[in-house]
């Protein structure tokens, strides 16, 4: 039996770093193949990963759940083949929909194989920028996921986190989360976390179709026929709806029939998407400035850009540094990544990584030749050359 876990997260959220944790721990020794997903035509997650020394397989160029779907078949397929795999890991573009990378592996009916493990890695430190500005797929890495894993939390401010962990229950309540700064937890534990949160879900799935809930004897089936304000005894959430009487509030204190009247823009209290807006100040686009409404099904491909290159270029750390610095000023579109690994001046290899209002530049491995890659909305591509000295 091949497992696959995916595990997937928005652009810079800490996927590749946390793969990295967990294949030099509770993953090592495994024979695994990482199939990498880049929405840029370039590359650069799978020379971070070089020295995990693991079997990599890079699709670039797009999202397998949109324009890569055809090519991610045959690739799973592929690897199936040729290595026969204990675990496929796949890393999904910080852009793709978890729910439809969960259809593409399903639609490529990899025989003897189970999807084991279903992971969003969450920047509590952005969650909520990401959530306002590019909710329909934020959100749904979040609802699609049995496992949460925050990461960034070290040092973060505490009501930071509170309204990411609240977010994060709200849009998924049923789904394990960690919140634990990662220095803390070892791989394993995290990895335990993850496979326990399918078994978990799968357990709570099984109750809605069963008569009886064992633990409070209560009948499950498409509601509870509780009196307003009463909790199940069991304190979970087992149907579509809640049964309440004409004209009557919801728990969370909106009205959740056709419509809310919220002022434009303004989000419910309770943190639930009740209908079709967007939540922008009135007359505010979104903040990628595409001019899109980011809740009504877009691919990724319609909203975000991506400008790559590769180059055989010298660079130093400070020239890294003040280059990403400039990122944050909006000349060069909305940036919402940046990555490399380009040779240094001294002769080591650089590698560097960019969130809004923070970088990280280090050194690593080497690679065969240099390489950049910029994701975001609008970007000025010829600006983009020019700020980091290449052609």
């Amino acid at each position: 039996m091949v497992k696959i876990d995916i595990i997937s997260g928005f652009l810079g959220a800490g996927k590749t770093t946390l793969i990295k944790k967990l294949l030099s721990s509770a993953l090592k020794g495994q024979k695994i193949v990482l199939i990498e997903n880049e929405f840029g035509d370039i590359g650069i997650d799978g020379g971070f990963l070089k020295e995990a020394g693991v079997q990599i397989n890079e699709m670039n160029s797009g999202c397998i759940c949109c324009s890569l779907v055809g090519d991610f078949k045959k690739a799973l397929n592929k690897v199936y083949v040729d290595y026969s795999p204990e675990r496929i890991i796949i890393e999904p573009s910080g852009v793709g929909k978890l729910s439809d990378v969960v259809k593409a592996v399903k639609s490529a009916e990899l025989p003897d194989s189970e999807i084991t493990s279903l992971t969003a890695v969450v920047d509590a430190k952005k969650c909520k920028l990401y959530l306002k500005n590019f909710g329909e797929f934020y959100k749904n890495q979040i609802e699609e996921a049995k496992c949460i894993v925050l990461s960034h939390t070290s040092g973060i401010d505490d009501g930071k986190l509170d309204f990411c962990i609240d977010a994060v229950k709200q849009l998924n309540p049923q789904a394990v989360l960690v919140t634990t700064e990662w220095d803390e937890l070892g791989g394993d534990k995290i990895f335990d976390a993850m496979l326990n949160a399918e078994t978990l879900q799968s357990q709570l799935e099984k109750l809605h179709d069963e008569e009886v809930c064992p633990v409070c004897g209560h009948h499950h089936g498409h509601h509870h026929d509780h009196e307003h304000g009463e909790e199940c005894g069991c304190g979970h959430d087992h149907g579509h709806h809640h049964d309440h009487e004409h004209g009557e509030e919801c728990g969370c204190g909106h009205d959740h029939e056709h419509h809310h009247n919220h002022e434009h823009g303004e989000e419910c209290g309770c943190g639930h998407d009740h209908g079709h807006h967007h939540d922008h100040e009135h007359g505010e686009e979104c903040g990628c400035g595409c001019g899109h409404h980011h809740d009504h099904g877009h691919d990724a491909d319609e909203v975000f850009t991506s400008w790559g290159i590769e180059t055989a270029g010298k660079f130093s750390c400070d020239s890294i540094k003040n280059a990403l610095s400039a990122l944050d000023n909006g000349d060069y579109g909305t940036v919402l990544r940046a990555k490399g690994i380009v040779k240094s001046d001294d002769g080591k290899w650089i590698h560097f990584d960019y969130v809004p209002l923070e970088s990280d530049v280090r050194y690593g491995t080497s690679e065969v030749i240099g390489r950049i890659c910029v994701i975001g909305c609008k970007l000025d591509e010829k600006k983009l050359a020019q700020l980091f000295n290449v052609k």
